[in-house]
């Protein structure tokens, strides 16, 4: 057609795919034309924007001749389908299914207070390379702590 204009889309494993839309085609048709039966599945991104609303045509997303369209193609259609809009997501509840993962950093904690317990009440049984060894041990340990949850 001639108001037609070429989109690149784009994967992850470097591969394109050319698609002939026309501007005032929408994410939706976008995504029905070239993957069908897998809308919930892919994600588009466009100049670091994910494109969520599916009702959006390309010119308002001020979508041109040969631009490039990075598509994902997620595992789980369920989690696409109900991905929540950045600007309103939740604070998270804590809810953490329980697994070694999860209880590695208390119970080395827990160690770790067991032994400063002990050097404490039984100092006679530390000698000083034990304690400076302990004093590492415990500034090592805060920092992963820190850098694991302190974001």
């Amino acid at each position: 057609c001639s108001d037609c204009i070429t989109v690149r889309l784009k994967f992850l494993n470097d591969t394109e795919e050319v698609a002939v839309v026309r501007p005032e085609d929408t994410v939706g048709v976008l995504k029905s034309k070239y993957f069908p039966g897998q809308e919930s599945q892919m994600k588009f991104i466009y100049r670091g924007q994910l494109l969520q609303d599916q009702g959006r045509t390309l010119r308002s997303l001020h979508i041109t001749d040969n631009c490039v369209i990075h598509c994902h193609r997620s595992r789980n259609a369920s989690t696409a389908a109900t991905l929540p809009d950045p600007g309103t997501v939740a604070p998270d509840t804590g809810s953490l299914a329980l697994s070694a993962g999860n209880l590695l950093v208390p119970a080395l904690m827990v160690v770790l207070a067991a032994v400063w317990y002990f050097r404490i009440n039984y100092r006679q049984l530390f000698s000083t390379p034990a304690t400076v060894s302990l004093v590492g041990v415990t500034v090592l340990f805060t920092f992963l702590v820190l850098g694991m949850y302190g974001q």
